[in-house]
């Protein structure tokens, strides 16, 4: 290992649509310690919405200039045009940071990532504290890697062994291959048997003694996931995934796409709309924003598969354009007409 004290940590927090990765980090954000923190956040779609969550926080220690979104695609496709100019403008930051945190989207592999820690412009000045691998408990114990993805369940559940050519399950199993920790997220929603079929599932891709932790809302000592000080770009070579030696990956297995929309009057009456869509389009993850009639406070919308939640996470600021903006995210062949007639109502 060569880690150095003059080189900033950065922690690579990775996991699937919908697993909880922005929740952990603003679980750190809000039990740092007095760690002046600084978040890169791989956003998949059009609007940031994980950046403006994390942004609303009103942490003195994670500023809202210290939260810098990427939204032009993978971070692990776009390393040197996105990548490097957002480390950039984190280390120019006074006073000077003390971790970096970055949420990759949910289809981003981690080593890519990694290894571009190994590149002289970035070598000499950072260094990969740990990859956090957040993963779905409630989705593994049933057998599938992510919420609501009934037809990867049945393709499962006919065959005992991995399918290694499935994509989804694919960027799962590097995710985990690449991670020094594991939170096994909404921990719970889980009974004693079921917790176990979990962790069981996600041991059978650890290819190294790596720990499993449970987390309820993200709550994970942030001790425990900053500080671990393992230069992981030394190691990364190490790490078997099924994307070594190749020159590039596509993500054309997903489509994504924004939905705007006037305010609306009911909040329930929408998430209901949601779940609709998820069940009836085989929608795998709808995030964003909501105007409502009457409100002064932004509505927070956050769903994965036909399971919504909801919440007023803020004002609208002064001057701030209201409206209603939605990520949708699902499978190659989404109907967007047929979705954007159900979420009109």
């Amino acid at each position: 290992m060569t880690a150095s004290l003059d080189r900033i940590p950065c922690t690579v927090v990775t996991g699937f649509l919908g697993a909880g990765k922005t929740t952990l980090i603003r679980n750190v954000l809000e039990n740092s310690k007095g760690k002046r923190l600084a978040i890169i956040v791989n956003e998949f779609g059009d609007v940031g919405i994980d950046g403006e969550i994390l942004k609303g926080c009103g942490i003195e220690s994670c500023p809202e200039e210290n939260v810098v979104e990427l939204a032009n695609g993978c971070i692990c496709c776009t390393v040197a045009d996105d990548f490097v100019p957002a480390l950039d403008q984190i280390l120019s930051r006074m006073p000077k940071v003390d971790h970096i945190l970055i949420e990759t989207s949910g289809l981003a592999l981690p080593k890519p990532l990694v290894q571009a820690f190994q590149w002289p412009a970035i070598k000499g000045r950072v260094t990969v504290d740990g990859v956090i691998a957040v993963v779905d408990g409630p989705a593994l114990a049933e057998g599938r890697v992510a919420s609501d993805m009934d037809a990867l369940a049945a393709q499962r559940a006919t065959d005992e062994t991995l399918d290694h050519d499935d994509p989804v399950e694919e960027v799962f199993e590097d995710q985990v291959a690449c991670a020094d920790l594991v939170i096994l997220s909404k921990s719970d929603l889980l009974d004693d048997a079921a917790r176990a079929r979990a962790g069981a599932l996600v041991e059978a891709h650890l290819a190294r003694a790596v720990k499993v932790v449970p987390a309820a809302n993200g709550k994970v000592d942030a001790s425990i996931l900053l500080g671990l000080g393992l230069a992981v770009e030394d190691d990364i070579e190490n790490r078997r995934t099924h994307h070594d030696g190749m020159l590039d990956h596509e993500h054309d297995d997903f489509d994504s796409f924004v939905v705007e929309m006037p305010a609306i009057t009911d909040p329930d009456d929408l998430a209901a709309r949601i779940a609709r869509a998820a069940e009836e389009e085989n929608v795998l993850r709808l995030k964003g924003f909501a105007d409502v009639d009457g409100k002064p406070m932004r509505l927070l919308l956050q769903a994965v598969g036909p399971r919504v939640q909801h919440h007023y996470d803020r004002a609208w600021a002064s001057g701030e354009a209201r409206g209603t903006r939605l990520v949708v995210i699902g499978l190659k062949g989404l109907d967007r007409a047929a979705i954007e007639t159900i979420l009109a109502g």
